[in-house]
């Protein structure tokens, strides 16, 4: 096999035959062996109905069934994890990512490159998305312990070694964009015009985001915990300074010190927010350690197809 596509697919009944007719006309015109891989994430609604059909129509569709939502960076990683291809294409099945600009990539990649990412242009989400998007990754660029390339999604198409790679690859709680990374190699990037949604509403919800932010950066960075260790030492030279301030003040002048002024109580629940605060980022390490314990299997198919 030539060419391998991975698409994770949750409820996109309205994307997913347009989705298709366009990556098969691409693939037709290359001329080489192709397989696509549908990933169906827990859809609710025609999706799984319509995915059977295509792949009963053609053989190079193969669809995997997961038993339920396990989430779309584990979605891709099943697609890794079954894909025989000897390039390997990521894309999303909204249509933002134009299957039309794949031949370009794949003729990058041949250039001698093992990883060729899309590096998104122009945005067609709203403007308080593209303004988290924009923070995000400069937050990201500037906290983490690897280079990750700015403004760069899971689209991308990379070698068969760097797949293989990935596939060895642990963690329960994925960043494919960071892992991508992490492994090296000679990398690039192509800048392309990002689409709009074609059809449906983006799955990608707020405590989503969220999610996925804190992956990429609790994942590569030591910095939020190194931050916490600085900020201890400043809060105990200030309270020892406060304390020779206090002594100094009683013992070598006459400065009246009330007792019980509303600074105490200010300082007290800044203290106390700032504890809170630094538990809750210890957690999220925490939290990592035990996912990664409990060595649980990253997804559940229910049945596959074509395979």
């Amino acid at each position: 096999m030539q060419y391998s596509l991975i698409l994770p697919i949750f409820n996109e009944q309205e994307n997913i035959e347009t989705l298709y007719s366009r990556i098969d006309k691409v693939m037709k015109q290359i001329d080489r062996s192709y397989e696509i891989i549908f990933i169906n994430d827990g859809s609710t609604d025609k999706s799984q109905v319509i995915l059977t059909a295509l792949a009963k129509k053609n053989k190079a569709v193969k669809v995997i069934n997961f038993s339920r939502n396990f989430g779309h960076q584990i979605a891709v990683t099943a697609g890794l994890n079954h894909s025989s291809g000897e390039v390997v294409a990521i894309l999303d099945a909204d249509l933002q990512d134009p299957p039309e600009v794949l031949p370009s990539f794949f003729k990058k990649l041949s250039e001698g490159y093992d990883v060729v990412y899309a590096i998104r242009r122009h945005r067609k989400e709203s403007i308080p998305k593209r303004i988290m998007y924009y923070l995000f990754y400069r937050l990201l660029r500037l906290v983490a312990n690897i280079s990750i390339p700015l403004d760069s999604g899971d689209f991308c198409v990379m070698s068969r070694r760097v797949v293989l790679l990935l596939k060895n690859l642990p963690e329960r709680n994925r960043f494919i964009r960071g892992l991508r990374s992490w492994v090296g190699f000679r990398q690039t990037g192509l800048t392309y015009e990002r689409q709009s949604r074609m059809a449906g509403k983006s799955k990608y919800t707020l405590a989503k985001m969220f999610k996925l932010a804190f992956d990429g950066i609790f994942s590569f960075s030591y910095i939020p915990l190194q931050l916490l260790t600085w900020g201890g030492f400043i809060f105990l030279a200030l309270a020892f300074f406060g304390i020779i301030l206090t002594l100094y003040a009683k013992l070598f002048t006459d400065i009246f010190i009330p007792r019980g002024f509303p600074t105490t109580i200010i300082v007290i629940l800044f203290i106390g927010g700032m504890n809170m605060f630094s538990l809750g980022i210890i957690g999220e390490y925490i939290g990592r350690i035990y996912d990664e314990i409990k060595q649980r299997q990253l997804y559940i198919v229910e049945s596959k197809l074509n395979f």
